[in-house]
């Protein structure tokens, strides 16, 4: 079973510096049949502009991933942490007990396109946790493990069941991913256009997957696709 979540329908905002789409409901943007699909709650789909970010801001109790689609993206934290992340690089941050924490687009004159991820963690007021991975130079045309529960296979380890692929594929690309019995996947084109089962998907467009055994994905064009395969 598939239910196909398309770009157009997201919640949208453009404050200027920022414009962001939602996939699921956020800040001021609220739909009850959009609260988050399973342990994911969050994916938002960010534009910030040279010279602007997000100030210091607090978070607790859930885990953050951010992924740079191009441009670099500076971070400042609470726990002593000070890095610019580039495109094809993954932060990870599990707030626990509490973070605080920065994001600033110090280009110039570029600007920083990301997706930022929350998870709901699988235990609380955990001590807060940092780490990266780069994926600039990752094989095309195959899935790489970026998170899981147990940082399985050199992927980032996170509080919860949640194992989190990247596939950088290109035109005439396919690959396959198996899914157990009993857990569901959310898939999310970042960038490109692809078939999924049988579906066409574009840049922004996801599909929540269920009772399913086997995902088929095949670009038609140049893609980056994030699969979140969820207990």
């Amino acid at each position: 079973m598939m239910n196909i979540r398309k770009a157009n329908e997201r919640g949208h905002a453009n404050h200027g510096w920022l414009d962001t789409y939602h996939t699921f409901s956020f800040a001021n943007y609220y739909d009850p049949q959009w609260m988050g699909f399973s342990s994911l709650r969050v994916i938002n789909d960010d534009l910030v502009l040279p010279g602007m970010g997000f100030g210091t801001h607090p978070h607790r109790d859930m885990e953050i991933i951010t992924y740079i689609l191009s441009g670099s993206l500076e971070h400042k934290d609470s726990m002593g942490n000070g890095r610019v992340i580039r495109t094809g690089e993954v932060q990870y941050m599990a707030a626990g007990t509490g973070v605080q924490h920065s994001e600033f687009n110090s280009s110039k004159d570029e600007a920083v396109h990301l997706l930022q991820i929350w998870i709901m963690p699988d235990q609380k007021s955990v001590k807060p946790r940092y780490a990266e991975k780069s994926l600039k130079d990752a094989t095309p045309g195959k899935l790489h493990l970026v998170t899981s529960k147990a940082g399985r296979d050199g992927s980032i380890a996170i509080h919860q069941d949640a194992d989190l692929w990247l596939g950088k594929l290109g035109a005439g690309d396919r690959v396959t991913h198996k899914l157990a019995s009993g857990r569901s996947a959310w898939v999310h084109v970042a960038e490109g256009e692809v078939t999924l089962n049988g579906k066409s998907l574009s840049g922004g467009d996801a599909a929540a997957v269920s009772k399913e055994s086997t995902l088929e994905l095949s670009a038609t064009k140049p893609a980056q696709v994030l699969l979140f395969d969820l207990n």
